[in-house]
């Protein structure tokens, strides 16, 4: 049983809900929170330590505050979040090596649980009916989380190999939603007018945030070595999210995909790299099998239900910042039609927009 957990990544939401959770288990006698800056929400009962685990000091902190369990959380997701794609990559990459090799150091580490996704299997339009988690990662990702993810995962599996006395568990979770979740994929169902790509409909799998951070609980109090997909059962295609939300829907060509996505990167509604791009047009779908058999976890929220909670937390109304979208280089005729469309009273439902 863990008796002093070392959480990575709690200036983000995800990592301090996590502490806070581990911190509320009786069963664990200290939680410690690291990152660079302090956390913008309240930690109760964890303990903040300022460190950062892309410098060799983290193995001093390990060493010092006798850890014997360690929950990596700080992955980032996004640039934009990271001050740049190559500061994005340092803290992924290099601090995940660096953590790792503080670990193979510390005689006391007995386990490890990282947060890893299911960006790993990218996406694309050969891709199974459903992705298990014996099917290797892609190495085909040219940037971004996904390969970042890939990377991360390497490095751990080589961990693995070298302590195989620690109990090393790497939880592939699908993307976070929720009320809570601030996120590229929660900022791109927010936003007044949602962009697709025509002639595609991807099929989404999402994790409630709640079971996210209980999955890592789950983890983090049992020794459930090995890799393991963990997401919301049942899928929702992209096209009935945007109904449900009640938003218009701009079906855009592939070929601007990308400039679109700069263009909404600059107006700050949402931070999207080419691997979500990507994921908005062919989708992905894992296989939880092994999550409910061997990992013993039962998600409370199905894809569906969780994305019910995250539209729950939207405000009403189909089109609140169009004009955001429109200063911003989007003012097509398109979004010009959306805009006075969300005008009248008889458009209830959501509006599909073909030029």
């Amino acid at each position: 049983m863990a008796q002093v957990v070392m959480v990575t990544g709690v200036s983000r939401d995800a990592g301090a809900r996590c502490a806070r959770r581990l911190a509320a288990d009786p069963t664990i006698d200290t939680v410690i929170g690291i990152d660079v800056v302090p956390p913008r929400a309240e930690l109760g009962r964890v303990r903040f330590v300022r460190a950062d685990i892309r410098n060799p000091v983290i193995a001093k902190v390990i060493a010092g505050e006798d850890v014997d369990t360690v929950v990596h959380t700080g992955v980032v997701a996004t640039p934009g979040s990271a001050g740049g794609r190559s500061s994005m990559k340092e803290i992924n990459v290099i601090g995940t090596m660096q953590l790792l090799a503080a670990c193979q150091k510390a005689p006391g580490i007995s386990k490890l649980v990282v947060k890893s996704s299911t960006t790993v299997y990218g996406a694309g339009p050969r891709d199974p009916a459903m992705f298990t988690e014996e099917m290797a990662p892609r190495a085909i990702h040219q940037t971004g989380l996904s390969k970042d993810a890939v990377e991360v995962e390497g490095y751990v599996r080589g961990f693995a190999r070298r302590r195989p006395d620690v109990c090393v568990t790497t939880l592939r979770m699908a993307n976070w939603i929720g009320p809570q979740t601030d996120s590229p994929m929660t900022r791109y169902f927010a936003m007044p007018v949602i962009p697709t790509v025509l002639g595609f409909d991807a099929r989404l799998q999402f994790l409630h945030e709640n079971d996210g951070v209980g999955a890592i609980h789950h983890a983090t109090a049992n020794d459930l070595p090995g890799t393991f997909n963990i997401a919301g059962d049942g899928i929702i295609y992209l096209s009935q999210a945007i109904r449900r939300l009640g938003h218009p829907a701009a079906r855009l060509p592939s070929f601007t995909a990308a400039g679109t996505a700069a263009v909404v990167r600059r107006a700050r509604l949402a931070d999207f790299s080419p691997d979500q791009i990507t994921f908005l047009t062919y989708g992905r779908v894992v296989d939880t099998t092994r999550m409910r058999g061997e990992f013993g976890f039962a998600p409370e929220y199905t894809t569906a239900a969780a994305f019910d909670d995250f539209k729950r937390s939207q405000r009403p109304g189909a089109i609140t910042s169009a004009s955001r979208l429109l200063s911003a280089g989007l003012g097509d005729t398109g979004l010009e039609r959306a805009r006075r469309l969300s005008r009248t009273p008889s458009i209830t439902g959501p509006v599909t927009l073909r030029d």
